[in-house]
Order: C-alpha cells, then sequence, then structure tokens
C-alpha cells in the first residue's frame, strides 16, 4: 500500500505522484514494487535489503540515489515478544522521497497527523530524515513506559504467587528490552554519519539535529534503567525461588526424620530376638506411646530451631 504525501502545512495526501512528494510504502504489494522500479527506478538491491528483518541502521548509496536504514518500534500482536523493531528505509534522489517498511505501523500515520497538527513543513530530504527518527525516539518512550507498567504488573503478581507464566512474562519483556537498546544504538550511529553527507549549507538544521540526538540519547538511557531494574527483579526472584526450595527440602528432611523414629523402634522390637518385655501387660500399646513420645520430642526440637 502506497501513499503520495506532498508537504504543505503538514504532510497532505494526494491522488497522483508529484515531484518532492513523499511517496510511503508499507507492507509493499507487486503493483508497489513495480511503482518504484520501473517509474521511479529506484534500485531494487535498496528494496531487498530493507526486506532484511535483521538488517543494521546503515547508510548506503548507489548512483545519485541514498538509503538510509534506520529500525523503528513496533508492537507484536500475535507473539510472545509484545514489542520489537523493524527496519524502514527511506531512499531519496534530487526529487524523488520514498519509504519502505515491509510492516504497518503505528509510528508513521501519528507522525504524519502530527506534521498537520502542527503545521510543520519539511522543506528538505535531510529534515524528513531527521524528524522521522526522532518520531521513532518519541515511540521508542511511549512503548518504554508501557513495558515498565507491564514489569511491575508481572511483579505484583508474582508477589502473590511465583508462577512460571509470569516469570517467562518478565523474560520476554527483557528481550523486548535488548531488542531496543540494540535498536536504538544504531539508529544513534547512524545519525552521526548524516552530517557529513548533508554538508550543504541548505541541510543545515543544528536545533532539530540536537533535538534528536538528545531525544535518543534520553530513550537509550532509559532502556539501560528499566533492563538493569528488570535484570534486578529476576535475580531477585531467582533468589526468592531458591530460598523457597531450600525452606521445602529442610522441611520435608526434619518431617523425613521425625517419621524416622517410630520407624526405627517398631525395627528393632520387630527383630526375631527375645525382647524381655513380651510378658509386660499392653507393651504393645507402650512401644507405640514411647514411639509417638520421640517423635513429638523430635518435632518441638526441630520447632525450637525454625526448621518447621
Amino acid at each position: 500500500m502506497r501513499k503520495y504525501l506532498f508537504c504543505e502545512a503538514g504532510f497532505v495526501e494526494k491522488p497522483n505522484w508529484l515531484p518532492n512528494c513523499w511517496v510511503n510504502v508499507e507492507c509493499p504489494t507487486q503493483d508497489d514494487f513495480d511503482f518504484l522500479k520501473n517509474d521511479l527506478k529506484v534500485p531494487a538491491s535498496f528494496l531487498h535489503d530493507i526486506a532484511d528483518t535483521d538488517e543494521r541502521p546503515r547508510i548506503d548509496n548507489e548512483g545519485n540515489w541514498l538509503l538510509t536504514i534506520l529500525r523503528i518500534p513496533i508492537v507484536e500482536r500475535n507473539s510472545t515478544i509484545s514489542y520489537t523493531t523493524v527496519p524502514i528505509g527511506i531512499i531519496t534522489n534530487n526529487e524523488i522521497l520514498v519509504s519502505v517498511c515491509y510492516r504497518s505501523t503505528d509510528m508513521i500515520p501519528d507522525f504524519i497527523e502530527h506534521t498537520r497538527r502542527k503545521e510543520i513543513a519539511v522543506p528538505n530530504k535531510y529534515e524528513f530524515i531527521l524528524r522521522l527518527i526522532y518520531s521513532s525516539a518519541v515511540w521508542y518512550l511511549k512503548y518504554l513506559k508501557q513495558i515498565y507498567n507491564e514489569v511491575s504488573s508481572a511483579e505484583k503478581e508474582l508477589q502473590r504467587s511465583i508462577r512460571n507464566e509470569d516469570l517467562l512474562r518478565l523474560m520476554n519483556l527483557q528481550k523486548c528490552l535488548v531488542y531496543f537498546n540494540t535498536s536504538i544504538r544504531g539508529n544513534e550511529m547512524m545519525i552521526s554519519k548524516l552530517p557529513k553527507i548533508f554538508h550543504e549549507k541548505d541541510y543545515q538544521n543544528p536545533e532539530l539535529l540536537d533535538d534528536v540526538m538528545i531525544e535518543l540519547r534520553q530513550a537509550h538511557n532509559m532502556v539501560n534503567i528499566y533492563s538493569d531494574i528488570l535484570t534486578g527483579t529476576m535475580d531477585a526472584f531467582a533468589s526468592i525461588i531458591s530460598n523457597n526450595v531450600n525452606t521445602i527440602m529442610k522441611r520435608m528432611t526434619s518431617l523425613s526424620i521425625v517419621l524416622m523414629v517410630p520407624t526405627l523402634i517398631a525395627s528393632f522390637y520387630g527383630m526375631n530376638v527375645d525382647i524381655h518385655i513380651e510378658q509386660i501387660p499392653h507393651a504393645f500399646s507402650l512401644i507405640v506411646f514411647f514411639s509417638i513420645l520421640l517423635s513429638a520430642l523430635a518435632f518441638i526440637i526441630f520447632r525450637k530451631i525454625k526448621w518447621f
């Protein structure tokens, strides 16, 4: 699916392609590929690179064409990994500006709506790339807050009862933070190279570049903070689980010792030898009473040393 967007007071959708308009392609079909390759003459190698889900953020060029790949966050609704990142490619030429993403995202419609609401004018492709990276950093922060809320919810569930489902939930959220951390660092490294490419005076916008770098650093710091918190939480619950296992094993050992006492006495008096009390009335009852007494004494001792 592709849209033609022209920047007036924000990006406005047009029915057909115009020079210097933005062609936004999401989940491209064969018709979209034909239009990009045959009508706009976009290099096919660029489209293949963007299709790689593991493609790292980078900048590449082929002739007059420039490819800028960054990674943006998305929500996985039918996966155990709730949040992940995907590559989006920005392909530019003298009069052509194309973005290609093989997944549908919430970020792009929000970015378009934001430019309309704020009546933002995007004068050139360099500023377009910067604003798209800025929008991705904002969405990283938004999803990080949602991840933190899910971590807090899982912690509350684990405080009531430690279940494997909640531990797996925390582990999957930790994977999300790893994906975010790697992608944000890649975006930071990629954006540091942009001023060397767009070094002409017409492209200079140091204030916007500083804002983008600040937002990316904030997202990176938040990822590290939440990752440290989650790691500490996982370690704490691992210690709690280990302590609970030790407590259970200690109680089971104490119980086995208490039950061993009557078994030991019964074994002695079950031997085929003279026990010298067979003539005593109620000898069996006395043996049972003595066994119970010793077991109770052992139980009291273990209670005092808090093994029960």
